[in-house]
């Protein structure tokens, strides 16, 4: 048989398989089993599980009909939570310990609380601390030799910053200033005034200060934003900043120097204000390219600013804080919320929802003499023992609890004014729909997704989420081999040298289009659960030196004996994340010092939800044939596209792609064996070639596969 014979009957094979899965996949949506969690105005249902409900033959007409397109997506979601302020960590330190775990699981436990996945914090004070503070206030000292954590951070925020990080290790942190400190600004008051331009570049040093401080702390920071209000100047601290100061600030100072220092990662978002003003946000986001996107607040304006500045910019959007007030009524803030915030926003682009404060006393503080006195937290703790979920908490737990990380917001509308909805799908491929009824009494809604449909009774100012499909497996097995990558440094576990002795040291190291032998690992079950991890190049066991259970232990390659130093149990953390822990010491597989350099050791530590104790397998080999199936079904199961082409730039070493698309798509490189080697979010801006730099990648044939809210579009290359 000729081998375009061959080809053609295995993309034929492949089509047919795929006919199948779709008819199978309609015929179980018919019997598709919807789990519904309700919260009512009237409190009597709080994040409740109702009776399950299943989806049938869509018939008949309903007025009040919400329509879900599985295969109309938007943006990805980064998460949901609270800003957590010194307050916040103060008060929630005061508690006993086992009530005050308890409020931490009920608030970030991504199994049995909301799954909070994101914290904004302050650097420095912010107006729920109980005093004002920066890190430096020490007049002149531009170089930050006097920068310091020391003070209400390190004894209230960072402790309890890592107890979250132990309940979720995948959270998010995204920092944010109230004011500079004192001697940068024009009045030299924590009230008001301005950033002086000649402090620019301190000011901008003080912020990659603090990025190197938490870090060393084990805290990554996820993002910062460079004012919080920038447009208002009453608050205790507050500074003004407007936006040709902003891009000014992010283009000539803090862009240049947190990518000097190795930050260029941390993401910068601009604004960080109300929705009444869009001029602001899209100045500084279409005039720097250090900015990855804009925050809001919607004290003021409409939450569609939050379209307009995206669909200006085509850069992405945040919703990071909106308050309940102590005087307000649950039903009417809950209701007002959940329309606006958390529907509103993410209906909008919003990658994130975010209440403000998380925690405070029965008095609304801790506070500064300027604070707001009215803000209620997610929780009041009375008292060292016990505490109250507020309004926030349901705000938030709507949604946080069912819409996962990485999710995708997918088509949904309602054909009633009293139903607003949102929908998504999880990266588990389970689908999470939020609806609130915002009339006066019960309306029988109808869910539609393709041909199928079911009836649902919302009571009247209440909010349900209804959830259905897949959801993650367990871990069972792993074939074939894999790189086993360091979710700090993206670098891959080594045999160090290629050793071939028992003992050979393990470290860190780059790994190329699937790597060596070296650094190519296969996972083998004990049958209790726990599993061996064996490297291909000697056929010897991942173990810790001299079978020992203390922190600091450095993991070696071991000749094979029957004992617990040679077994590890794989968790999952979600999100493509493993934890990886020594049986036998109960210790975590750690890269030292949280580094990020090639020969870094690899040692056992006991487990704290760092980044460097997280770990994404990557598989590099499996059987030939159906590495070989799948670059051909890649190929197979996208069209082709007539306004889009893709190309290598032999000279300039770049994939370029020429397309009249807009918006987001992502790109992913296969070798020809099938493994995914680059993978990479870009912005198409019509008319502009995309760049994608590919000089490290090896010289042969490779798929290139373009994905977008158009399609998907494939293509093979050659790189010569």
């Amino acid at each position: 048989m000729h081998k375009t014979t061959q080809t053609s009957a295995r993309v034929n094979k492949m089509r047919k398989l795929l006919l199948s899965s779709m008819l199978l996949f309609i015929y179980s949506l018919n019997a598709q089993t919807v789990t519904p969690w309700m919260t009512t105005g009237d409190q009597t249902k709080l994040l409740q599980q109702q009776s399950a409900v299943s989806f049938g033959t869509n018939s008949g007409s309903n007025p009040s009909t919400v329509t879900v397109n599985l295969g109309t997506t938007y943006q990805t979601i980064d998460g949901f939570g609270y800003t957590l302020t010194e307050g916040s960590c103060e008060v929630i330190s005061g508690m006993a310990a086992t009530q005050q775990n308890q409020l931490l699981n009920d608030l970030y436990n991504p199994t049995t609380g909301l799954n909070a996945s994101v914290v904004r914090i302050s650097i420095g004070a912010s107006d729920l601390s109980s005093s004002s503070y920066s890190y430096n206030e020490t007049s002149g000292d531009t170089n930050m030799n006097n920068f310091s954590l020391n003070g209400p951070d390190l004894t209230y925020l960072i402790p309890i910053i890592k107890k979250i990080q132990q309940i979720n290790p995948n959270i998010k942190i995204l920092a944010t200033p109230w004011s500079a400190p004192r001697w940068m600004k024009t009045n030299g008051s924590w009230v008001g005034g301005s950033l002086q331009t000649q402090y620019y570049a301190a000011y901008a040093r003080y912020f990659v200060k603090y990025i190197a401080a938490m870090q060393a702390q084990g805290i990554p920071i996820w993002g910062i934003t460079p004012q919080n209000e920038p447009e208002n100047p009453n608050n205790e601290p507050s500074m003004l900043m407007n936006s040709t100061e902003q891009k000014n600030f992010i283009n000539q100072q803090l862009g240049p120097q947190m990518t000097a220092a190795g930050y260029g990662n941390v993401k910068i978002i601009a604004f960080d204000h109300n929705c009444d003003n869009t001029a602001y946000p899209t100045d500084v986001l279409n005039n720097s390219s250090y900015v990855d996107g804009a925050a809001f607040h919607l004290y003021l304006g409409n939450i569609s600013a939050m379209s307009t500045v995206r669909n200006a910019t085509n850069k992405n959007v945040y919703f990071t804080e909106q308050y309940t007030g102590s005087g307000g009524s649950f039903s009417g803030d809950f209701g007002w919320h959940m329309q606006n915030v958390v529907i509103g926003s993410t209906n909008n682009w919003s990658k994130t929802v975010l209440e403000w404060n998380a925690a405070n006393n029965s008095s609304l503080g801790p506070r500064t003499p300027g604070g707001c006195n009215t803000c209620l937290g997610a929780i009041t703790v009375n008292n060292s023992t016990t505490y109250t979920k507020n309004v926030a908490f349901y705000i938030i737990g709507q949604i946080s609890k069912y819409v996962k990380p990485g999710a995708v917001r997918i088509s949904s509308s309602s054909t009633s004014g009293s139903i607003s909805s949102v929908g998504f799908k999880n990266p588990d491929g389970s689908i999470a729909l939020v609806v609130y009824n915002s009339g006066g009494s019960s309306n029988t809604i109808k869910v539609v997704s393709g041909s199928s449909a079911f009836n649902y009774a919302v009571p009247a100012s209440s909010a349900v989420t209804f959830t259905w499909g897949a959801g993650t497996p367990p871990v069972t097995s792993f074939p074939g081999y894999y790189n086993i990558i360091s979710r700090n440094s993206n670098k891959g576990l080594d045999v160090a040298d290629n050793s071939t002795t028992s003992g050979g040291r393990i470290q860190q190291y780059d790994i190329t289009n699937g790597g060596g032998n070296n650094q190519r690992w296969k996972f083998v079950s004990d049958g209790s659960g726990n599993y061996y991890i064996i490297v291909k190049s000697t056929g010897m066991y991942l173990a810790v030196e001299n079978n020992g259970t203390a922190d600091g232990l450095k993991v070696q390659q071991k000749t094979f004996l029957s004992s617990n130093e040679f077994k590890w149990t794989v968790t999952s953390l979600g999100g493509g994340y493993y934890k990886i822990i020594n049986v036998n010491s109960g210790k975590s597989l750690d890269v030292e010092n949280v580094s990020t350099a090639n020969g870094a050791n690899i040692q056992v530590w006991s487990y704290t939800g760092g980044l460097n104790q997280q770990w994404q397998f990557v598989q590099v080999e499996s059987s030939a044939a159906k590495s070989a199936l799948a670059v051909e079904t890649v190929v197979a199961e996208n069209e082709s596209s007539n306004d889009m082409t893709v190309f290598v730039d032999e000279a300039s070493n770049y994939l370029k792609i020429d397309t009249n698309h807009q918006g987001s798509a992502d790109v992913q490189i296969f070798n020809i064996t099938g493994q995914p080697v680059l993978k990479k979010t870009i912005n198409f801006v019509k008319g502009n070639q995309q760049e994608i730099e590919i000089s490290r990648l090896p010289k042969g044939v490779y798929v290139v596969r373009v994905t977008d809210g158009e399609g998907s579009y494939s293509k093979k290359i050659l790189k010569q």
